[in-house]
């Protein structure tokens, strides 16, 4: 009984998480997408600028996940 239901709650898991890392992905593509093209303009706005010095505070966590990702799959083909 036990092993039922550790193994239904794993599997539910890991389709949580591979659902999640594909929307932190697109997350960071996107906020890099915005930073960079933002970027030309954050000399005319100041609302631009304020946005394009404070997406590291979105940027570097959604990266730190990535890496962790490329990470998990490197090991597991190993």
């Amino acid at each position: 009984m036990i092993s039922t239901v550790t193994a239904t709650t794993t599997a539910v898991a890991m389709t949580q998480v591979m659902t999640y890392s594909i929307i932190a992905v697109i997350a960071l593509i996107a906020f890099l997408a915005f930073k960079e093209i933002l970027n030309t303009e954050s000399r005319k706005n100041k609302r631009v600028k304020s946005f394009v010095e404070g997406s590291n505070v979105a940027i570097v966590p959604l990266l730190m996940v990535f890496v962790s990702l490329v990470a998990s799959k490197v090991v597991a083909v190993i």
